[in-house]
C-alpha cells in the first residue's frame, strides 16, 4: 500500500517543495509544469474530495478554494507535519490509498497526485474497486501521476536517466511501481469508470476516471 516508501517521505518533507519548484536538476523534467498539473486537478472537481498523499499540502491548499470539503490522507507524519503549516481547517489524516477513515458525506470526487504509482497493479486494482464502491454516478477519480505510454517507453526513460548520469532518477524509475497507460485503462474500465488521459510533462499524464 506504499507504506515502504514512508521513511524516504519522512527524510523528503523538509525539502519536497524546493524539489518541485525545480530546483533538483535530476527530477526538473518529472516536476515540469507542477503548478498547472496541480491546478488541472483542480479544475475537474467539485464538492467533497478525498485527496490521497497529501504530501507538503500543494494539492491540498488548492483544493480548499474549491471544494466544499476535502479530506487529506497522508501516511507520512513528517509529510502531514508540513501541510499543517501551510493549511487552516483541513483534515489531514495517517492512512494510505487502502486504508483511511471513509467519511460519513458522500464523496465526489477521489484524487492524488505524484503518488499512485506507490501502489503494485494488484494494489492499484484493489483502490480502483474501493473507489467505485464509494462513489455515486457521475463521480470522479483525478489522478496526476507519471506513467508510461508502453513498457518500452518505461525502459527508454530508464536508459535516459542513466545516460545523462541521473543515477537517483533511474533508480526511482525502476524500483517504485510505476504503471501504464493501458494497465490503468484496463483496471478502471473493469471497475466500473470510463477514463480518459492528458499528457501534462514528459512523464506525467492526468487520468480522468468518471463512474458510470
Amino acid at each position: 500500500m506504499g507504506r515502504e516508501f514512508v521513511d524516504l517521505f519522512n527524510h523528503w518533507a523538509e525539502t519536497y517543495d524546493a524539489t518541485v519548484s525545480g530546483m533538483d536538476e535530476e527530477y526538473k523534467e518529472v516536476f515540469e509544469g507542477y503548478g498547472t498539473i496541480l491546478q488541472g486537478v483542480v479544475e475537474k472537481i467539485h464538492g467533497s474530495v478525498v485527496e490521497f498523499g497529501v504530501g507538503t499540502g500543494n494539492l491540498t491548499r488548492l483544493l480548499a478554494a474549491k471544494a466544499d470539503h476535502v479530506l487529506g490522507v497522508e501516511p507520512s507524519e513528517k509529510m502531514r507535519e508540513e501541510a499543517v503549516k501551510k493549511l487552516v481547517a483541513i483534515d489531514i489524516v495517517p492512512g494510505d490509498f487502502l486504508h483511511f477513515p471513509v467519511p460519513e458525506r458522500p464523496i465526489d470526487a477521489i484524487v492524488s497526485s505524484y503518488a499512485f504509482h506507490h501502489l503494485t497493479d494488484e494494489e492499484k486494482a484493489k483502490a480502483t474497486s474501493l473507489y467505485a464502491s464509494l462513489l455515486n454516478t457521475g463521480g470522479k477519480v483525478v489522478f496526476a501521476d507519471t506513467m508510461f505510454t508502453n513498457k518500452q517507453q518505461h525502459q527508454a526513460l530508464i536508459q535516459e536517466a542513466i545516460d545523462r548520469h541521473f543515477l537517483n532518477l533511474a533508480t526511482d524509475l525502476q524500483t517504485e511501481y510505476y504503471t501504464t497507460i493501458p494497465i490503468l485503462t484496463s483496471l478502471f474500465e473493469e471497475a466500473g469508470f470510463s477514463v480518459s488521459f492528458t499528457q501534462m510533462n514528459k512523464y506525467v499524464w492526468m487520468l480522468e476516471a468518471v463512474k458510470k
